[in-house]
């Protein structure tokens, strides 16, 4: 079940198996010929066991933390740390912070009350002992050698292709500079430069940053929703190098105008860094025409529900934000009736779910933004690390969750005729 509980508080998730139910039919192609496979995202990703904390505080969503607050308290006594030496970007963090402690705090335990009463969020049972999966991910690397080619005339090429020629041949696939679609009812799984990957049914998907953007453009469609997790600058990132940060104002070059149709729900993915969630709220997406309608929060629990990290910490909380506007064009503002059809997001929501181990995989939203958007709706991810079925999907490293080193392979229980 990926959706585990539903209510007017939020969601709860089972963000591996909303990956499994994308793959249950896969044909694999190898050398010219095929087979049926099942392809299951490696649990043992998803076994977030314990809370992670380095004073050995258990910060859990019944409320409950008398105990974790006198350990932090002591560790803040050993730094001899005064509120006073706290620089603005820290005020601007506690300040928000206890602005929404509450919400999280509450809400999470009703969500994961409810989840609990269905079996889920109890400890797990299916604890992985494997080892996680490891992929050097190249592909940021190889747009970067992309950028040297020259650049094709655009009325001379088509801006899309195909996945997959005759006997699933994929040595012609140019993924830098069209579009690349996969229109079959069924996944695959294919060799693209030399790496093997598997690629959900009736996907689009680009590989390319912002020099390379415009086969996204050309592909000619307006977007009913628009899911973006840019890579933020922060301190952690710049230690850990494990991918390339993007300076708040560079955002502003992507052409969401050009992208969204009309009312375009467009979900940002924030830090808890202040300063990020005013640029969104007050410069990026006014610079876009579009109007903020709510802030929702995605919290990280664990496989017990408790949070990931203590709810107080001031290092890393067990929240993110998201920022959620609807696309106003020019052309809307004489038109009252073009918001009658819209759904009214509401404010404030909690998704909660257990997280991935693996950095910066975030859980797929697609169920829980349809209701605001309709199930036909045409969605696009930007700065997106994997696939999802009738999404198109952009950045430089949009394969990388898609690599075969993630999943499980079996045989398809019944093989039937896929044609």
């Amino acid at each position: 079940m990926a959706v585990v509980v539903q209510s007017s508080r939020g969601w709860v998730l089972d963000a591996c198996s909303l990956i499994d139910q994308e793959y249950s039919r896969c044909i694999r192609w190898r050398d010219n010929q095929k087979s049926h496979i099942k392809c299951h995202f490696k649990r043992q990703c998803f076994q977030i066991s314990k809370s992670h904390d380095s004073v050995k505080a258990t910060a859990t969503v019944d409320g409950g933390n008398s105990d974790m607050q006198q350990k932090t308290n002591k560790v803040a006594k050993k730094r001899k740390r005064k509120h006073s030496q706290l620089n603005q970007g820290e005020v601007d963090s506690q300040i928000f912070h206890e602005k929404i402690r509450s919400v999280i705090v509450e809400e999470t335990k009703s969500l994961v009350d409810s989840a609990r009463s269905l079996g889920h969020l109890n400890g797990g049972t299916d604890t992985v002992k494997e080892l996680l999966p490891f992929q050097a991910c190249s592909l940021a690397a190889l747009c970067e050698m992309a950028k040297e080619l020259p650049l094709v005339d655009e009325e001379e090429q088509e801006c899309v292709q195909s996945l997959v020629a005759e006997f699933g041949c994929t040595s012609h696939v140019d993924l830098f500079s069209r579009v690349t679609e996969n229109k079959a009812d069924w996944a695959t799984a294919v060799t693209l430069m030399g790496e093997e990957y598997v690629i959900p049914p009736h996907t689009a998907f680009l590989l390319s940053d912002f020099k390379r953007i415009q086969p996204l453009v050309n592909y000619g469609r307006k977007f009913d929703l628009i899911v973006m997790d840019p890579p933020w600058e922060n301190k952690s990132v710049k230690r850990s190098r494990r991918y390339s940060s993007l300076p708040s104002s560079q955002l502003k070059r992507l052409p969401i105008p050009l992208l969204a149709s009309t009312n375009c729900l467009v979900v940002t993915w924030v830090t808890n860094r202040p300063s990020h969630l005013r640029f969104v709220r007050d410069e990026l997406f006014p610079h876009w025409g579009i109007e903020v309608v709510a802030e929702w929060f995605w919290v990280k629990v664990t496989t017990s529900g408790q949070f990931v990290f203590p709810l107080d910490s001031q290092h890393k909380k067990p929240y993110e934000v998201l920022v959620l506007g609807r696309y106003r064009s020019s052309a809307d503002d004489s038109i009252s009736s073009s918001k009658t059809s819209e759904v009214p997001v509401e404010d404030s929501r909690l998704i909660v779910s257990v997280p991935s181990a693996l950095h910066s995989q975030k859980p797929s939203l697609s169920e829980v933004l349809k209701r605001y958007v309709g199930a036909e709706a045409m969605c696009l991810e930007l700065f997106a690390r994997s696939l999802h079925p009738g999404w198109t999907s952009w950045g430089n490293e949009v394969l990388k969750f898609q690599h075969m080193s993630y999943f499980t392979l079996t045989p398809a229980d019944d093989p039937a005729d896929i044609s």
